[in-house]
């Protein structure tokens, strides 16, 4: 393994990387990184001295040649990019990325990219954005101030991803799971959102195949999310439909596990599509499909205005057992109690 290269502030952190090559380990001190960098080596290890401590904002704007954010304008810059089919089994942790005017991190055909106890504040588009990418880990962050996802997982077909353990909050979406598949979203804390976790399945065109399956959401804490999103051109998730005071939602997915998360004191800021804290809806009107072979098992959906869930979807396609919520659409669901 080679020995850690340290990097101050005001020193360059692209020319520590490309100096040190494939399997790098970088480790940056404490203080303000007014710069951005792109990771193009496998095996990088880019270690701060924890988040609000080691601070990236923007400044240099990074190399000229970085791939820059997809269906991003070109002066748009993010702060960390990792990017290319032969880079894979990156590590970056415990440092902030704040004020970019794309992603705070953005992962792009990668493999095994993991992040771990980083701090995504304020970046203009996304702050933890993963896309068309393998195996990533998004574990222990927090992501906030991002007009679309705080954490988000785009195209990625066969994903194997884990997102573990993040606050994420005053985002349009705090989790997005945007067409992709078999992934992991465990014990995530998502509030002051226009929604806390959307799963949704529809086709783009020039996009890659969509799809949401195979994939497990369980123990989130999922409850106040208020803001509301996709009702001003410029605003708040404005690609979108108006969506505000959700907590979950499943959208034309197919058998994706939803168990013991508590979804509450959800309430809408603004106009929104959906009305309730829990909604499975059919996406089938614009390219996806129905919500098909679901497993809604032990939440607990209290306190939710105007209802805790609404169920658009085959309720003899899906199981729903010992879910407790007060009012909701269907009024006698199965498998759903007082």
């Amino acid at each position: 393994m080679p020995e850690p290269r340290t990097v101050h502030p005001g020193e360059s952190i692209q020319r520590a990387l490309d100096e040190s090559g494939p399997g790098a380990r970088i480790l940056l001190g404490e203080g303000t990184y007014a710069q951005s960098a792109w990771i193009r080596h496998p095996g990088v290890t880019l270690t701060g001295a924890g988040a609000g401590r080691t601070v990236l904002v923007p400044g240099d704007g990074g190399p000229p040649d970085v791939p820059r954010l997809h269906d991003a304008a070109e002066d748009v810059v993010s702060g960390l990019t990792v990017h290319g089919d032969a880079v894979g089994d990156v590590r970056v942790e415990a440092l902030t990325v704040r004020g970019f005017s794309g992603a705070g991190v953005y992962a792009h055909s990668a493999a095994g990219v993991s992040v771990h106890e980083v701090e995504a504040r304020d970046n203009a588009v996304w702050g933890i954005y993963l896309r068309e990418s393998t195996g990533c880990r998004v574990t222990r962050c927090r992501a906030s101030g991002s007009q679309y996802g705080g954490v988000a997982l785009s195209f990625c077909p066969r994903s194997g991803a884990e997102i573990t353990g993040n606050e994420s909050f005053a985002n349009a979406f705090g989790v997005f799971v945007d067409n992709s598949s078999g992934a992991a979203l465990r014990g995530n804390a998502c509030h002051g959102n226009a929604i806390g976790v959307l799963m949704l399945n529809q086709v783009y065109e020039g996009e890659p195949e969509g799809g949401v399956r195979d994939c497990l959401v369980s123990g989130n804490d999922l409850y106040g999310n208020v803001l509301a999103a996709g009702a001003e051109p410029d605003g708040l998730g404005a690609a979108g439909p108006p969506i505000s005071g959700v907590g979950l939602a499943l959208i034309g997915t197919h058998r994706v596990v939803v168990v013991d998360n508590h979804i509450h004191d959800n309430h809408p800021g603004g106009e929104s599509i959906m009305g309730a804290g829990f909604v499975m809806g059919s996406s089938a009107d614009f390219g996806g499909d129905d919500v098909l072979d679901c497993h809604v098992l032990w939440n607990r959906v209290t306190g939710n205005t105007p209802l805790d869930y609404q169920l658009g979807a085959d309720l003899a396609r899906q199981v729903f057992a010992a879910n407790t919520a007060a009012k909701g659409d269907p009024p006698q669901a199965p498998g759903w109690r007082r």
